[in-house]
């Protein structure tokens, strides 16, 4: 017996030994909260069990079932609504019908109720790319089924065969992912800021998976320039977490210099920012100096792109964001204005790696770029433009983060011009900040409410890929039913990669004002590696009061702001041992 246990034991090590990885994710089973639509009803019994809380075992009771039953002209058919967006699959728990024959379904995610609905015809932008989310399967007979693996909110079942009986126990959403807390927090008196910052939060958080992604349902990669807003929430939100380091690492290894991480120079210059922004507020300098090697020539790589004048010519893919791709004069100020920033945290980054010769060349470099700042920028600021077209916001606000641009005139002229008008949602995170440097907290604020706002008007539970104010006159929301006469907020519009139904619901790079409200509005600096010194100013603008939380490797801070009846700030602020609040 003791020799069965051993070799039991020995089997049981072998197997832990030799394991590639542990899933980091917690799976949630959720029950849909209404039925959106059906197809020929008269062929549905009891589908409102389908509402009621599941337990994912199938048993013999069947006295709880949902019967959906086909003819040779009527095929039953349901959509259900999941609540919110969600990153995983379903589950589907069958009962007895009188046939013990597998019966096959067919299976539709969607980000909206019109992309559940609608085929893949080539035309209307929805796809199987990335994730499969428009398939058949068969189900068994008093058995349990797990499938897909998307982002979503809204699932319809077909039943697409002639003459068969389908016994649905349960249809229950899969949702994985990581189970950590929210040490961040955000709360003012106007309830909409609030949504706005959880809103921002929860996508990034769906994204925050083994990898940090770009969006759940599309593209489920990592894509490196969408990380820096999405490294900034989780700044804000959950402090330190292992997929940042874990999607910087997988980026830079497979990326030999001098390529440009996924193709694009701008994405090296970003994965340079994010190293510079993770450091100062996570103080990891152990991860920092495992970085050196690669860190040090692509510094290199980008000083070799800039010529003796100062004038920046980075090839590869030169891009800001989608909506700015057909404007080359903003791109072209845009990147100047990025590298101006590559030599500035490089040197600074340079400098605490004892690299100080590297760290004199980037600050003689960024003395060129800036010299030639005006001679990039003159075609820019000469274009018989509107304020509010493709390019025009993104590159004002990038030259005014870089000082190329006074911060009021890029305020005034460009990002306060028509609201939010002219606003995306990867960009509109620089385009807040420069607003802020300009000491524009109000018109800020009115924009995040408006535009953000604006998607969770439309039904919205996460921020979107991109969105534009101009598609909302006689839109339909994404939670409902497209009405006759009404347009299609997600099927009508996008363009790019992101035309239609292709168009991602949930993409992390549109949290922006998560983070810019915990770091201009609660007022948190962080002034010292691994948040060791904080400056706290608030700038509640129109907000009465606000108070919130903030990680740091050292524990949580917890901030309170009050507005007195003479306009003064009255702050409450406890920070743990070993955090300098200035």
């Amino acid at each position: 017996m003791r020799k069965s246990w051993l070799v039991l034991g020995a089997s049981l090590a072998f197997t832990v030994a030799f394991a590639q990885q542990r899933d980091s994710r917690i799976r949630e089973y959720l029950s849909p909260v209404r039925i959106v639509w059906q197809q020929d009803s008269v062929q549905i019994e009891n589908e409102h069990y389908l509402l009621s809380p599941g337990n994912g075992q199938a048993d013999l009771s069947n006295s709880r079932v949902c019967v959906m039953r086909s003819t040779d002209a009527r095929h039953p058919a349901l959509l259900l609504d999941f609540g919110k967006e969600i990153q995983g699959g379903i589950q589907l728990v069958t009962g007895m019908p009188a046939s013990q024959k597998p019966v096959r379904i067919r299976v539709r995610f969607g980000e909206s109720v019109s992309e559940a609905m609608c085929e893949i015809d080539g035309k209307n932008g929805a796809t199987n790319d990335h994730a499969v989310r428009d398939f058949q399967l068969s189900l068994p007979w008093l058995g349990v089924a797990e499938v897909g693996n998307s982002g979503f909110r809204f699932v319809r079942i077909d039943l697409p065969d002639d003459s068969v009986e389908l016994q649905l126990k349960e249809i229950r959403a899969i949702a994985t992912y990581r189970d950590i807390p929210y040490k961040g927090s955000f709360r003012c008196n106007d309830e909409r800021l609030n949504q706005i910052w959880q809103t921002g939060a929860y996508t990034v958080h769906l994204n925050l998976q083994e990898y940090l992604w770009d969006g759940i349902k599309r593209d489920r990669l990592v894509w490196i320039g969408d990380m820096h807003p999405e490294v900034m929430t989780v700044n804000t939100v959950f402090g330190y977490n292992e997929a940042v380091p874990k999607s910087l690492d997988l980026t830079r290894n497979i990326t030999p210099l001098p390529n440009w991480m996924n193709g694009i120079s701008s994405y090296s210059i970003w994965w340079l920012l994010i190293q510079r922004d993770w450091f100062r507020y996570q103080g990891d300098w152990t991860y920092l100096q495992s970085q050196k090697d690669y860190l040090v020539d692509l510094l290199k790589v980008l000083i070799s792109k800039v010529d003796a004048s100062g004038r920046e010519h980075l090839d590869g893919m030169r891009f800001l964001d989608w909506p700015s791709n057909e404007n080359p004069e903003a791109i072209n100020a845009g990147l100047q204005a990025l590298m101006v920033q590559a030599m500035k945290y490089g040197a600074e980054l340079c400098s605490l790696l004892q690299e100080p010769e590297l760290a004199s060349t980037c600050l003689e470099t960024e003395v060129r770029l800036r010299k030639a700042a005006p001679q990039v920028i003159k075609p820019f600021l000469a274009l018989k433009k509107k304020q509010t077209e493709p390019g025009m916001k993104q590159a004002a606000a990038l030259l005014a983060w870089a000082g190329l641009m006074d911060a009021n005139e890029a305020d005034q002229k460009y990002l306060s011009q028509e609201g939010g008008h002219g606003f995306s949602t990867f960009y509109g995170y620089y385009m807040l900040r420069s607003m802020a440097l300009a000491g524009n907290y109000s018109g800020a604020l009115d924009i995040i409410r408006s535009y953000w706002g604006a998607m969770l008007d439309m039904g919205a539970t996460t921020f979107w890929e991109d969105f534009n104010l101009d598609w909302l006159p006689n839109a339909a929301p994404i939670d409902e039913l497209v009405p006759a006469g009404k347009k299609d907020i997600h099927g009508d519009f996008g363009a790019y990669c992101y035309k239609g139904f292709r168009h991602s619901l949930c993409h992390g790079w549109a949290s922006g004002p998560t983070s810019w409200l915990t770091e201009y509005v609660l007022g948190v600096e962080v002034l010292e590696p691994g948040c060791r010194v904080l400056r706290i100013v608030p700038h509640l603008a129109d907000l009465e009061w606000v108070e919130g939380t903030f990680p740091t490797p050292k524990g949580i801070v917890k901030i309170r702001h009050e507005k007195q009846p003479d306009g003064s700030i009255s702050s409450k602020i406890d920070a743990p041992e070993g955090i300098v609040i200035k």
